[in-house]
């Protein structure tokens, strides 16, 4: 499933209805007065997080958004009704920016929270409004006011439970084809993955989320290849998995490898280094088992990292998989009971 991570959008308030000018007209009353109503209130426009969508999809084709202007006033006093609000519904974790300024606006995260990004105008006044003991019959009344335009950024940070880092080719597409239903793009030459992709996978007790995010290359925090396209995805990310190529086409060390991913990471903000992260040596079928040893070894040594978080796998074949997705089960279960 491709995951659409961007969208500009126009947004334009509701106006304000029209106030009335209107005077009481009814037999053996000749002084009646003024009566004209005020208009109503214009729409508001309003992003509601939606759990049951994870991507911007929606928006790209439609990228125009008006809500209705509130109704004029009339007379015997009678106000417009105010327009509906125009509620357009958004994945959890989109965040609003001002695409002129590029201020963020909001952040949208709660499913029980109404974020209102454009305000409609306030209802014009009747001439009800204007009398006075000096003016007893007023033909003065105003407009609507117009409703808010704003001319924004949605941008969706990836809120998956495990997000996977890699270089090109380190097989990140190939593990998330295996073990779940998503389908992103695989193949045998060094490209990187243009969208994350979402996959749940299905555990013994509970389900997960994991994104296949863009593939990392050198100098990615300075904005190179995907650069912060590709870390904006991760920052919400709460467990990562650094996928080490075994068998890579470059001369990158297995160490050299999770080295530079690390520095890439800090590089861009230094609390994604602070984040859960476990090392997944990908292509075992490749390798002969010594070879693997002595790989796990040194990772160990050089970078001291525990053996419980270094797992050895091949996406190709399934082999060690099994492991590696009850283990990720477990830690995500008892993260979600200490938040609860």
């Amino acid at each position: 499933m491709n995951f659409i991570d961007e969208a500009f959008l126009e947004v334009r308030a509701g106006n304000g209805g029209a106030g009335a000018s209107s005077f009481r007209r009814e037999k053996y009353i000749p002084f009646g007065g003024p009566d004209g109503g005020d208009g109503g209130k214009g729409g508001d426009i309003i992003f509601r997080v939606n759990k049951n969508k994870n991507t911007l999809i929606d928006f790209q084709n439609k990228k125009v958004f008006i809500a209705k202007n509130g109704r004029p006033g009339s007379g015997k006093n009678k106000s417009g009704a105010a327009a509906e609000d125009l509620i357009i519904d958004i994945p959890r974790g989109t965040v609003i920016y001002d695409d002129l300024s590029g201020e963020e606006l909001l952040d949208c995260c709660d499913d029980n929270v109404i974020y209102t990004i454009a305000v409609g105008g306030d209802g014009g006044q009747g001439n009800a409004r204007f009398k006075s003991s000096t003016n007893q019959s007023p033909r003065k009344f105003t407009l609507g006011f117009e409703g808010e335009v704003r001319s924004v950024r949605l941008e969706l940070k990836s809120l998956a439970d495990v997000g996977l880092v890699g270089f090109p080719n380190a097989g990140k597409s190939t593990f998330l084809n295996k073990v779940s239903s998503a389908k992103p793009k695989i193949g045998s030459y060094p490209f990187t993955t243009l969208r994350p992709h979402l996959g749940t996978i299905q555990g013994n007790d509970s389900s997960f989320v994991i994104a296949d995010i863009p593939g990392l290359i050198e100098g990615a925090s300075d904005g190179a290849g995907l650069g912060i396209k590709f870390l904006q995805h991760i920052s919400r990310t709460g467990l990562l998995l650094i996928f080490v190529d075994l068998f890579p086409t470059n001369e990158n060390s297995h160490v050299k490898q999770i080295e530079l991913l690390k520095n890439e990471l800090s590089k861009y903000k230094e609390d994604l280094t602070q984040k859960v992260s476990w090392i997944v040596c990908n292509k075992t079928d490749l390798i002969p088992d010594e070879e693997i040893h002595n790989i796990s070894n040194d990772i160990k040594t050089e970078l001291s990292i525990n053996e419980q978080e270094i797992f050895f796998i091949s996406a190709a074949t399934g082999e060690g998989t099994k492991r590696l997705l009850q283990s990720l089960e477990e830690v995500i279960k008892k993260s979600r009971e200490e938040l609860s």
